[in-house]
């Protein structure tokens, strides 16, 4: 039986065996390293990096080596890569087994055009054969390093063709040691609802891991998916986005049936800046600020009335600054700006019994780590 404590048994993919069953999505621009490395401080039990290309050119380009960047983050490290080329994406394998990755995740499941339009990600489920051979030499690459092989799949290209079971049941064979399905085709990208009926579907047809993926937004989801499918986790993405404590949410939630209190505002303001002092140091002060912008948007509306933000004196500071010093100054201006006013709609109250994780980062340890 199952306890209150951990009510879904720890997962192993390969030789490794992970705190939990919830997962950080691969998302393009969000999941990089300290993103990553914030949701398992959070509660998250496992993270995939964002998708690398499988081509040679690009593999030693900045923006590849940041994606590929694993420095300082929890094992097991998991690259996904992407491609439509059998040979290349095995040779992307081995060249990412080579500087640190210990799980490989083939992409077949990303609806942008511009990936698919070059017939990668969730287009390859228009083309199985190829689909197939591109998982048979994946795997074949990674096995004599003893590095499992994971696949994340849409339902299908659309609604009329959804072709996920069969490929579970070949990647399988194949040797791919986990499946994770958004329950979308590519049609529908993220719009409207997902599906897990076809997640459900896949977890009765194989003997391998499946983790069910699309709208987990909430504790309550996530235990709704989990009991509706019968998956061994599930996978966050865009729900994770300016929110990345909904890990320790979910895994309170399900442990013990009760909802977490919210974060108190001392911890929200010491995980947004400590992301931002490892944000910079990964992609540097210009780019690192720039693209940080994104982030505060998404922690602002997170805990915040959207209008609330909109108006916020600080929000025109922190979308133009230029230099960190003076983007870390609007974030910490933000907060008392906030605190002056009281305790918000929407916003977090001042103190909480929710209790911190004994590994959660705050703002002075990262900054004398930096």
């Amino acid at each position: 039986m199952r306890s209150p404590a951990h009510p879904y048994p720890r997962m192993r993919i390969g030789p490794y065996t992970l705190p939990n069953n919830l997962f950080v999505a691969p998302m393009a621009g969000v999941t990089d390293r300290p993103f990553r490395k914030l949701c398992k401080q959070l509660g998250a039990g496992y993270a995939v990096s964002e998708m690398v290309t499988s081509r040679p050119d690009l593999q030693d380009s900045l923006k590849t080596s940041r994606r590929a960047n694993h420095e300082g983050e929890a094992a097991p490290i998991a690259v996904q890569i992407a491609g439509t080329d059998a040979v290349m994406m095995a040779d992307a394998a081995r060249y990412n087994i080579d500087r640190g990755a210990q799980i490989i995740d083939i992409n077949m499941g990303c609806p942008a055009k511009k990936v698919c339009n070059k017939w990668a990600g969730s287009a390859l489920m228009q083309d199985e054969t190829l689909a197939l051979h591109i998982v048979e030499a994946v795997v074949q690459a990674c096995a004599p390093h003893g590095v499992p092989v994971t696949l994340k799949m849409r339902t299908g290209w659309a609604d009329q063709a959804k072709n996920a079971p069969t490929i579970a049941l070949a990647a399988e064979a194949a040797g791919v040691q986990m499946l994770t399905v958004h329950g979308r085709t590519r049609e529908q990208g993220y719009k409207g609802q997902a599906e897990h009926d076809t997640v459900a579907r896949i977890k009765s047809l194989v003997r391998i891991p499946v983790v069910a993926n699309g709208d987990v937004n909430s504790p309550q989801a996530a235990r709704d998916v989990l009991a509706r499918t019968g998956a061994d986790a599930v996978m966050i993405g865009r729900a994770a986005q300016g929110r990345p404590w909904i890990f320790r949410e979910i895994a309170h939630f399900l442990g013990t049936g009760t909802e977490l209190p919210p974060p108190t505002r001392a911890e929200l303001k010491d995980w947004m800046l400590a992301h931002l002092l490892e944000h910079y140091a990964l992609y540097g002060e210009h780019t690192g600020v720039r693209s940080a912008r994104k982030h505060l948007g998404w922690y602002a509306q997170s805990f915040a009335d959207p209008a609330v933000w909109q108006a916020s004196a600080c929000r025109q500071r922190i979308n133009t600054a230029t230099t960190s010093d003076t983007q870390l100054a609007a974030v910490t201006d933000l907060f008392d700006e906030w605190d002056a006013l009281g305790h918000l709609p929407g916003a977090m109250p001042h103190t909480s019994c929710a209790p911190r994780y004994p590994d959660t980062p705050t703002f002075e340890s990262w900054k004398l780590a930096a």
